[in-house]
């Protein structure tokens, strides 16, 4: 929403994130979800994770200028905006997690994938194993091994040549449609191996049922060397008819559909919600005076509505940890396999999918500082004269700060709030369902 400042064209009018109704559900609710949490959410999601007040934190001052800004100067006619810091957390800040996904996919595409046909794989299991990767978190690392040897002793056995080696990207996802803790894997995997003369070779068809079993035996396996499960479960779960376990296998990408390829790496590491599809609809707006979210599928088929605390308890669930490795490479790709080849010479015997454009050592290191510091990248263009523009500085110090922004009057603004929200009847009415779901659909990748 507009600021009560007037509209100042020599500073940067950037994004609002307190209009949102993502925002006013976090703001109204994580003090009174951290004081809950033992007494409500312990026993169905496991302990308060300290981290998560400080994601919440970082996000509620993202994009505030009060918090620290660059300059931004144009270097031909010197107009100038202020670029506020960002929280860059992931899997809560609904921005930062998006430019992390645009980046990721470009970096993926340069810097790791080859220019040969690749598949995606989808590994999940069933809801009886899920709650141990929800209490223990490292599980789910040892969870994308499992899915690794999958792959990688199947496409060994296919390819039928001693020096073969398949590559995988894997990313661990542990959300469904409805925010229920899922844990399951993405997979970007190559359509075959690379041998040790520089050449790939790509593999045949896939037997899933056989593929299915292998997986269903190294979780298990694992689980019980970790000694989550027992001899009794494993048995018990053996004897259904249906195991639960499920590996799909899409369609090939073959290396000129860098598109295709682009939105699968951006996929794969994508938000586990979608402020579009939620409404939040405060207390006092309420007929029984409890905030509630209303929350709409990926396919627009189907609506819940939840407690506004529950909504949230659910979300942060999914906050991966400080130094919780989300994505991992395996094989050819791994970052061993990578650097080794760098150090030798012959990464580039089979290039990149994409070429990388950032080839200058000293424009890489300007780049990764500038994303570290800041948010947006577009308006390093001027909105003037559509010149070049170049951060001269970055204030941080809370005097400087409230100095520049008391100049231009923008210290202490506040936001107008945003019109009430209607909401409609049928939505009101609608029953809590706490079901929980299964893998969103695939065929989105968005």
């Amino acid at each position: 929403m507009a600021q009560s400042a007037t509209y100042n064209l020599n500073v940067y009018q950037q994004r609002n994130p307190k209009a949102s109704a993502y925002y006013k559900c976090v703001e109204n609710h994580f003090e009174e979800l951290e004081r809950a949490w033992d007494d409500i959410y312990a026993s169905r999601y496991g302990f308060w994770r300290t981290y998560v007040m400080t994601v919440i934190y970082r996000y509620l001052d993202c994009g505030d200028l009060h918090m620290g800004f660059a300059r931004v100067r144009c270097e031909e006619c010197g107009h100038e905006y202020l670029l506020a810091f960002s929280c860059k957390r992931r899997q809560f800040c609904p921005s930062c997690h998006q430019k992390r996904v645009i980046e990721y996919g470009e970096w993926l595409l340069a810097e790791v994938l080859k220019d040969v046909p690749h598949r995606q794989w989808v590994f999940s299991i069933p809801k009886r194993l899920r709650i141990y990767f929800l209490y223990d978190r490292k599980l789910l690392a040892k969870l994308s091994i499992c899915a690794w040897k999958v792959m990688n002793a199947y496409l060994k056995s296919v390819v039928s040549d001693d020096t073969a080696v398949p590559g995988a990207s894997i990313a661990v996802q542990t959300y469904g449609d409805f925010l229920n803790f899922n844990p399951h894997l993405h997979a970007i995997t190559t359509d075959g191996c690379f041998l040790d003369d520089g050449s790939f070779k790509t593999a045949p068809g896939f037997i899933l049922e056989d593929l299915e079993e292998i997986f269903q035996y190294e979780v298990l396996k694992m689980l019980k060397k970790e000694g989550k499960i027992n001899d009794a479960v494993i048995e018990n779960m053996l004897s259904w008819r249906h195991s639960g376990f499920h590996v799909y296998i899409g369609d090939r990408i073959t290396p000129s559909d860098k598109t295709g390829l682009g939105n699968l790496a951006r996929y794969i590491i994508r938000a586990c919600f979608s402020q579009e599809r939620m409404v939040y609809v405060p207390a006092e707006d309420s007929a029984d005076g409890v905030a509630k979210v209303v929350y709409t599928s990926k396919d627009r088929k189907s609506r819940k509505v939840f407690n506004a605390l529950d909504w949230l308890a659910r979300l942060v669930t999914h906050i991966p940890g400080r130094y919780e490795q989300t994505v991992r490479y395996y094989g050819f790709y791994s970052n061993k396999s990578r650097g080794m080849r760098k150090k030798t010479g012959t990464d580039d015997t089979i290039p990149a999918v994409m070429p990388n454009d950032l080839s200058s050592k000293e424009s890489r290191q300007n780049w990764a500082r500038l994303i570290q510091k800041i948010y947006e990248v577009d308006p390093l263009v001027c909105p003037k004269c559509q010149g070049k523009m170049k951060i001269i500085s970055f204030i941080e110090e809370l005097d400087v700060i409230e100095k520049i922004l008391r100049h231009l009057d923008l210290w202490d603004v506040r936001n107008h709030d945003p019109p009430p929200q209607k909401v409609p009847d049928y939505i009101l009415e609608l029953v809590c369902d706490e079901t929980d779901s299964m893998i969103p659909e695939l065929e989105h990748w968005y």
